[in-house]
């Protein structure tokens, strides 16, 4: 790695909603943020097909194209933004340090845009058919399900949430569980276990998503765990629901993490437990996580690092 360079007055780590708000909004305060994107940039969005509840589409904008314009919005306004990964960050003083393979970068202050990434089955053809019909989010897509019969896949507060949403779509919902019993909460539980449309299959693994040949969702192989009897169930879309990890791993034994792993952000700010470093989006977030609310936030934390710089004479 080669030495660090010049001061930057921001950072901001992640390219998703959040990240880019985060850009524009600096870069419009004439802040000249460095956006560092990742290897991979554009956050969760970009494994989305059609977007249809972001404000001011009134038609539907494919994931990937929405964030092709936040970040050529951004860059419009004068953010710097490298399609490169941050691996190391040093917060115990100031100027803070961000590292990427390459070189190393200094920051008055930091936004911290990472996002949570959504645990996935593992499958090959799950991997395949993402966007096709194999989604994480039903308020994101349920609405393209109507009259459809769907699997949610987990045992856990979310995948309750997710099949209780799905049958306002649905024309049924079947809950698929690796164990006999349910990790939600008794409410949650509850609901789900009240509504006529939710069907349930318990001590059961997915083992394969069909059918990657047709590009599109049409059933899902099945294991039960105790007999290892094998079975197919024909449904048009899977909702895997068995939970979200923040990326916060950068930031572990630096910041304030709460249980799940989040980062804790002072009541109606950005603010993060040390002071100059701010956080919007999904890594902070495990209850909306939608775009608009990263956006929102990535704002947020734009607009706290304007102000923390102003205070100092910046």
């Amino acid at each position: 790695m080669t030495g660090v360079r010049d001061v930057r007055k921001v950072i901001i780590v992640g390219s998703g909603p959040a990240g880019l708000t985060a850009g524009i909004y600096a870069a419009r305060a004439n802040l000249s943020p460095l956006i560092l994107a990742g290897a991979q940039p554009g956050g969760q969005l970009m494994l989305t097909t059609d977007v249809e509840n972001y404000p001011g589409f009134e038609q539907a904008i494919l994931g990937p194209d929405l964030m092709d314009v936040m970040r050529r919005q951004a860059q419009r306004f004068g953010g710097e933004i490298l399609d490169d990964d941050a691996i190391g960050v040093d917060l115990s003083h100031r100027p803070f340090t961000v590292k990427t393979a390459e070189r190393g970068y200094q920051a008055s202050t930091l936004v911290i845009a990472t996002g949570a990434s959504a645990k996935m089955l593992g499958l090959e053809s799950e991997r395949k058919l993402l966007g096709r019909g194999v989604s994480t989010c039903a308020t994101c897509d349920g609405f393209f399900f109507k009259g459809q019969e769907l699997a949610v896949v987990g045992g856990g507060d979310s995948a309750m949430e997710e099949a209780t949403f799905l049958t306002k779509f649905a024309s049924k919902v079947t809950v698929v569980h690796r164990r006999d019993a349910l990790r939600a909460s008794k409410i949650m539980q509850d609901r789900a276990r009240k509504n006529p449309k939710i069907a349930w299959i318990w001590d059961t693994t997915v083992d394969e998503v069909l059918d990657v040949t047709q590009g599109k969702v049409t059933g899902v192989r099945l294991r039960n765990l105790k007999t290892g009897a094998r079975s197919e169930m024909t449904v048009g879309g899977v909702f895997v629901a068995i939970g979200h990890t923040p990326n916060t791993q950068l930031f572990a034994g630096q910041l304030e993490l709460d249980a799940g792993g989040y980062i804790v952000t002072q009541p109606g700010s950005a603010r993060t437990s040390v002071p100059g470093v701010f956080a919007g989006g999904d890594v902070a977030d495990h209850v909306y996580r939608q775009a608009v609310t990263a956006a929102g936030t990535g704002c947020m934390a734009a607009i706290d690092a304007e102000r923390f710089l102003e205070a100092e004479g910046h």
